[in-house]
């Protein structure tokens, strides 16, 4: 599940076994393409899962909770340490909307505040963990291009929520790129490989994200660890994320949004203000280090086994 996600979770010093099956249907597609997977996260048949041995169980879609880990795991392995890794904010009602995790010997972790905030966790112990993200270092914002991008999986079949109007509005006022999954059939440029995303990010203006209603997205984190200005609604985790007239702008007026993009392609210098801006805070907010640094924790907290006990155990 969510190949991006994974791949920055793989940096944690800890063993990860994916189960897979035939024809890798969702929740079951292992190592996806386009990610450098290193040797710590390994792919297992489902059917063989019983038979091995774990610290914790991590579940991250209501489907893994809710039936495949009975289908797969055994009754022992079912008492495990158990975290459930929720990447959405409530989708059928934002403020009553109980989770389907009610565990109080879970951790339900979530990826930003705003998701806490509105889900409503019942008796289930809950924690963040913000994401953290890497670029590499060559991967540096020019903003010589006076255009902005924005970057969306499958945005045009996934309705309001994601923006897809929201988007074409803002097109038809400046000039603005669209990257990602299915972005051909909105006159996008396509789906880039998550090790080539930054490069292809640097010389654009500012980044525009249309979401109204999701978490985060790792593409927001991504552009400002490269260094672009981040334009937005300023609705869910972006309110807090971009700080206006320093890392960006965010308003839920989208004439307000045209013309701060629209000042931004006139006035590079704005622009590199705002990137730098913006870098800084992603490396503060955003790093990698603190990001495998909550997630040890979190991981201790359920198993009571640290990294380096881990590691002893297995010498």
């Amino acid at each position: 599940m969510h190949g991006s996600y994974l791949w920055y979770l793989s940096h944690v010093p800890h063993e990860i076994v994916m189960p897979i099956r035939e024809g890798r249907p969702e929740g079951y597609g292992g190592r996806l393409p386009g990610f450098a997977w290193p040797d710590n996260l390994s792919e297992v048949p489902a059917e063989a899962v019983k038979d091995m041995q774990f610290d914790a169980v991590l579940t991250q879609s209501h489907r893994n909770w809710t039936i495949d880990r009975h289908e797969i795991l055994s009754a022992e392995q079912l008492r495990l340490p158990r975290l459930h890794l929720e990447h959405d904010p409530p989708l059928m009602h934002p403020t009553e909307e109980r989770h389907p995790v009610d565990d109080p010997g879970a951790l339900l972790v979530h990826v930003t505040a705003f998701n806490e905030l509105m889900w409503d966790s019942g008796r289930t112990p809950t924690r963040v963990i913000e994401h953290g993200v890497t670029v590499p270092d060559d991967a540096v914002w020019t903003g010589e291009r006076p255009r902005g991008i924005t970057v969306v999986n499958d945005l045009p079949t996934r309705g309001r929520r994601i923006g897809a109007d929201v988007f074409q509005r803002a097109r038809d006022a400046v000039p603005l790129d669209l990257l990602g999954m299915g972005s051909t059939a909105m006159g996008g440029l396509g789906q880039v490989p998550l090790a080539d995303l930054p490069y292809r990010l640097a010389d654009y203006r500012f980044f525009f994200n249309p979401i109204r209603y999701t978490s985060l997205g790792l593409a927001v984190c991504e552009a400002m660890m490269a260094g672009l200005p981040i334009v937005g609604l300023a609705t869910t985790e972006m309110s807090s994320a971009v700080e206006n007239g320093v890392s960006g702008w965010v308003d839920t007026r989208e004439h307000v949004l045209h013309d701060h993009m629209r000042r931004l392609i006139a006035d590079p210098a704005e622009a590199r203000m705002l990137s730098q801006g913006a870098a800084r805070i992603a490396r503060q907010r955003f790093g990698i280090d603190r990001f495998v640094a909550d997630w040890c924790d979190a991981l201790a907290e359920v198993t009571g086994i640290r990294p380096i006990e881990r590691m002893a155990a297995h010498a």
